[in-house]
């Protein structure tokens, strides 16, 4: 695949609200936003979604909304990102049509032949590549061989690598043949999301 795929995952818990947190991926040049929202009422939920669909509308951007089906189709998202005690994938297709992106998240080599055989994702989240502290109940880092097997296993279905992934890990991740990456925690260090977002973006290998 010739264009870069990078999620920019928001986070819980940190000084920027969600919807600062959008408003700053945009600001930078994200074009590809996943709200992950772990907490909070439905009302409030409800009002963060609507906020991050104006913004990512006025940039531009595509917003899909983590876990949560039901919100994301009411409030006219995107897409969203269903991992596997989520909705299931294909119940997730038929309701929500062709056009809504959905994505899925692949741990495990039976993870990608449901995956594959579901018919219904428009790409996976393959990990984790690294341990992180971002996500509870984190499934077995996946060695070097386990993710080439992984990602070769999938074929074609658009593939980001997620899980600790630093820009200095994107070469690596180009030559494993993924798509790209899903970032979360190492867009916000630093204070400088927009320096973050710079170094992933131009980490990622040019083919000449």
């Amino acid at each position: 695949m010739s264009q870069f795929l990078l999620q920019c995952i928001t986070l819980d818990g940190i000084s920027l609200s969600h919807v600062e947190q959008v408003q700053q991926l945009c600001d930078a040049g994200a074009k590809w936003i996943q709200l992950r929202m772990k907490s909070g009422t439905a009302e409030e939920m409800e009002e963060i979604v609507g906020e991050a669909i104006e913004i990512c509308d006025e940039n531009d951007a595509l917003l899909i909304i983590n876990d949560h089906f039901d919100l994301a189709m009411k409030m006219g998202a995107g897409g969203v990102h269903l991992g596997k005690e989520d909705t299931n994938w294909k119940a997730a297709r038929n309701l929500a049509g062709p056009d809504f992106v959905i994505g899925g998240t692949v741990n495990s080599l039976s993870d990608a032949r449901e995956a594959l055989a579901s018919r219904s994702l428009d790409y996976v989240g393959v990990g984790p590549y690294k341990f992180t502290d971002t996500k509870k109940n984190l499934s077995a880092v996946l060695d070097e061989k386990g993710m080439r097997e992984l990602l070769d296993f999938l074929g074609d279905l658009p593939k980001v690598v997620i899980g600790g992934v630093l820009p200095e890990d994107l070469p690596k991740i180009a030559e494993l043949d993924a798509d790209g990456a899903a970032i979360s925690s190492g867009l916000f260090v630093g204070g400088s999301v927009g320096d973050n977002f710079k170094a992933y973006a131009e980490s990622w290998p040019v083919e000449e």
